[in-house]
């Protein structure tokens, strides 16, 4: 009998999959993630949804949505990507993984229609979650974007709204060269006559979020202008509207979740409007407790002491900006960088915007992608940045603790896929 492993690794094998081989996996229609769900009977229409996209924040804001609604009594569905440990991590319900026997027999059934139509990994995976949710019958899925919006897999769903958390330069190869571009295909996840919530208001893209609500007839709702977020200290903040007020201490430490925590709250805002029961209470619980009701890891995640080292999965220019502000907000000697990108990031571009009075330990991730650790410190060096290839995460992780003192600072990052290998996250 085939078991979870191997189920697994046929799906990694048998299929393309873009966070190995990147570009090439990707579907720029949604004719096969239809006929999929077609031969489910069409499990995307069996559940509501909320659908969420951006540049950065996307995930961070995916899972507070879901522990407020979780907060809030609703049995709720969340879907993800990428992965960083396991798999089943995807898809989840109330914080729980998808179970590993129906990943099994998923595949087995599908396997038949999958050598007729040929889906990418992504493709399988999205029909396999709206299967799960509908069988499930979850009241409501939080559905996340892979990859932009108006031709992602995800894209065959009705949402009650959907969020847009902001626009910046990634995966320019696939979606345009660009910011206006980009936010043409993340306005796609915009639906007829359905809300959508705009995190930040940018004004190099604001006018194409107009003209696509306009288009839709559709409400929007821009976070930042409705929504005001005030620090009491380090950890508390007072979130303010013409509808709430409410102190929170998020349990997702990042200075840069401020942006996402505003397109949340008005998100569960306009939920309420729909007739959902989204208390201040459930609102506050699900942003201080994220991490536990959903399991998120790598954001801003500390994993030890003395010297403090810190994951985040931040791998584009916008991202890492966010992380070099908070680091320098976070008290240490000095700043030792555990660094790996994939090839199709714009190494040069976040290179050339990295602190040079840090020490960094170059690595690469296990899959075809990573860009390669001695050519990433040769770049690393034409940009003025110090440091040493070691190609192994785990391995530069621990040079990089040899080598600290107890009041320095350990980052580890650049890639989803570097954290991803961290052993103990």
């Amino acid at each position: 009998m085939i078991n979870y492993q191997d189920t697994l690794q046929f799906l990694y094998s048998q299929l393309p999959v873009y966070h190995h081989i990147g570009p090439a996996a990707y579907k720029n229609d949604l004719s096969n993630t239809l006929e999929l769900c077609a031969l489910l009977g069409n499990p995307q229409h069996k559940f509501k949804s909320v659908h969420v996209t951006g540049t950065n924040g996307k995930g961070s804001s995916s899972h507070m949505l879901a522990a407020i609604l979780q907060s809030a009594g609703y049995k709720t569905g969340l879907y993800t990507s990428p992965h960083l440990k396991d798999f089943a991590e995807r898809i989840k319900i109330n914080g729980i993984e998808i179970k590993k026997d129906f990943v099994v027999d998923f595949v087995n059934r599908m396997k038949p229609a999958m050598e007729k139509i040929k889906p990418s990994f992504f493709e399988l995976t999205v029909a396999m979650a709206f299967q799960y949710f509908a069988m499930e019958k979850v009241d409501i899925a939080i559905v996340e974007v892979g990859l932009g919006g108006r031709l992602d897999s995800t894209n065959i769903i009705d949402p009650e709204v959907s969020l847009i958390t902001n626009i910046g330069l990634d995966h320019t190869d696939i979606l345009g060269d660009t910011l206006q571009k980009i936010a043409s295909e993340k306005a796609g996840i915009i639906k007829r006559r359905k809300p959508a919530v705009i995190s930040e208001r940018q004004l190099d893209v604001e006018k194409i979020f107009l003209d696509k609500a306009t288009e839709m007839n559709s409400d929007l709702y821009w976070a930042s202008d409705m929504i005001s977020l005030e620090r009491n200290d380090s950890a508390k903040m007072q979130v303010q509207s013409n509808e709430i007020s409410i102190a929170i201490e998020p349990d997702l430490k990042g200075l840069y979740q401020e942006k996402n925590i505003a397109g949340v709250v008005q998100t569960a805002l306009v939920m309420r409007k729909l007739g959902y029961q989204v208390p201040d209470a459930a609102i506050v619980n699900g942003i201080n407790n994220t991490v536990k009701l959903t399991g998120l890891k790598g954001r801003w995640q500390k994993i030890s002491n003395a010297p403090v080292v810190i994951c985040d999965t931040a791998h584009n220019a916008e991202g890492i900006l966010e992380i070099i502000k908070q680091v320098r907000f976070t008290p240490h000697k000095k700043l030792r960088w555990v660094f790996g990108m994939v090839k199709d990031k714009s190494p040069e571009k976040v290179l050339s915007i990295l602190p040079t009075d840090a020490q960094y330990y170059f690595c690469q991730a296990n899959i075809p992608r990573a860009l390669n650790a001695i050519k990433l410190l040769n770049m690393a060096k034409e940009k003025g940045l110090s440091g040493v290839a070691v190609q192994d995460v785990n391995d530069a992780l621990s040079l990089a603790n040899q080598e600290s003192s107890a009041d320095d600072l350990i980052m580890v990052g650049g890639s989803t896929f570097v954290v991803a290998e961290v052993d103990g996250l």
